[in-house]
């Protein structure tokens, strides 16, 4: 990012993309859903089982071995049901609400069809032969008795389905929660490389014109050194992806780089000084984040004194954050309107976009002449 860039708005493609937009469409985890089934038939089993011991029933075990193919007969057809709504997920709650109320019905059916063989029909032991022959008595036939026990399990079997339901419209909560998170994510690095494409014309205009200066005062082998520098920079700082970080030490490189070309232009005017601790040069910082304020410190402070002028970069660590500072001893050159430029608003809004507020900005003229913009930011380890 360069900042104090009038007239430049074209976005480069140089960066990695942004990552693929995120799915829209959710689904009720399938072992989730196929646990809830197992779940339903077991506490079937488990509660009629326990019934049946405190009730003292006679047959206890026959009872068992009879329930067992009709639990296993139940997770069979509320799979079915499953399969059935999973490929309505996508139709609205409404829909799938009334889908699973009217799909319950053949299901409590079919259930009760085979409650009724297992049961009654093959080979019913002493404990039921009782019950088929009051049927017979009240000339109840099958149908309506099996009717009778759809009725009853209807309301346990579609009691699954409204779970299932809102199981769907959770994951539909979650996924839409998801998708959020990744568009801001996406819009915010969107943002990140907006502003750091943002090029300045005007030092690459005077590179120029400093490269035509010395070609044609034969200067060759400093021209050669600056055409190196120019391009290296650009390369590096097009190439980068505008929203990752990069280590401080390679940050100051940058713009060890960038001041090393401004040098050809300002030989007699121009001094560096770079106060960095070692142990900071390997935290994580926004990069070219520094490059519009040493640009500007070159713009508005060297180019405008005709004394020499140092450039200084500091960076140091309290209390969990990250301060750095550029500035300048330009003498008289700190003009009023030099705190308002596109430079120090993109680097503000970076700064802004990459924490989300936890970071600030701090500029104005300096004791003794010049000016200082001076930058707060959580630690970034470089894990």
């Amino acid at each position: 990012m360069f900042g104090g860039r009038p007239g430049y708005d074209g976005n480069m493609t140089l960066s990695p993309s942004p990552p693929d937009a995120p799915q829209t469409t959710a689904h009720v985890d399938r072992a989730v859903a196929l646990k809830s089934i197992l779940a339903l038939w077991a506490i079937y089993y488990v509660l009629n089982t326990a019934r049946m011991a405190v009730e003292a029933e006679h047959g206890q075990l026959d009872m068992m071995l009879r329930r067992g193919p009709v639990a296993l007969a139940g997770i069979a057809i509320t799979y079915v049901l499953y399969l059935i709504l999973r490929r309505l997920e996508t139709r609205s709650m409404r829909f799938l609400v009334t889908t699973a109320l009217l799909i319950s019905i053949p299901a409590a059916i079919v259930y009760a069809a085979a409650n009724f063989t297992a049961f009654y029909l093959v080979s019913p032991p002493d404990t039921l032969l009782q019950d088929v022959a009051k049927m017979h008595g009240e000339k109840l036939g099958v149908l309506s008795v099996v009717m009778e026990l759809a009725i009853s399990w209807y309301f346990f079997i579609v009691a699954w389905c409204v779970f299932y339901v809102a199981l769907s419209y959770a994951a539909r909560v979650g996924q839409a929660e998801r998708n959020a998170a990744a568009y801001r994510s996406q819009a915010q690095a969107a943002q990140l490389r907006a502003l750091r494409y943002q090029i300045n014309p005007h030092f690459l205009f005077n590179t120029l014109n400093a490269l035509s200066t010395l070609v044609l005062r034969q200067r060759t082998r400093e021209a050669e050194r600056m055409i190196a520098n120019l391009a290296t920079f650009y390369r590096s700082s097009l190439t980068s992806d505008p929203a990752a970080d990069v280590a401080l030490s390679d940050e100051i490189d940058m713009q060890r780089l960038y001041l090393e070309i401004e040098r050809v232009r300002f030989p007699e005017r121009l001094s560096v000084l770079m106060e960095v601790p070692e142990e900071l040069k390997s935290v994580r910082v926004p990069g070219m984040i520094l490059q519009p304020l040493v640009e500007n410190a070159i713009r508005h402070g060297v180019a405008r004194s005709s004394k020499p002028v140092t450039v200084a970069v500091r960076a140091r660590a309290e209390n969990g954050f990250l301060h750095l500072a550029v500035e300048d001893n330009a003498e008289g050159v700190a003009a009023p309107g030099r705190g308002g430029g596109v430079g120090l608003k993109n680097v503000s809004d970076r700064l802004a976009a990459r924490f989300d507020g936890a970071a600030s900005v701090a500029y104005g003229p300096r004791d003794g002449g010049g000016f200082r913009v001076s930058l707060t930011m959580p630690i970034l380890s470089d894990d």
